[in-house]
């Protein structure tokens, strides 16, 4: 599955002429595109879809949203371990840990 995700910018960068972030998603950090919102600063929050920052949010409405997919399981499925939680579901040991 792949959602807009909201996350908190923590650094913004130029890369080879491309307005670049790291933005933390609950705890996850990823490189962001910011080529749509290229006035986007730190500690601002953005709804981030297929590596791309789409839309400004607020603190608020994020952490929200960010305490509804911990929840539900989103942000395990969107950023955790693929191989691990397709092992645990069927009922199987880790094939990346396996010997």
């Amino acid at each position: 599955m792949c959602l807009a995700v909201p996350g908190r910018v923590v650094e913004v960068y130029d890369e080879n002429g491309t307005t670049m972030a790291q933005v933390d998603f609950g705890g996850a950090r990823k490189k962001v595109c910011l080529a749509y919102l290229p006035d986007i600063t730190v500690d601002e929050y953005v709804i981030v879809h297929v590596g791309f920052a789409i839309q400004r949010l607020d603190e608020a409405s994020a952490k929200e949203t960010l305490e509804t997919f911990a929840k539900l399981g989103i942000l395990e499925e969107e950023f955790g371990d693929g191989f691990e939680m397709a092992a645990r579901e069927a009922g199987m040991p880790n094939p990346e840990v396996a010997s």
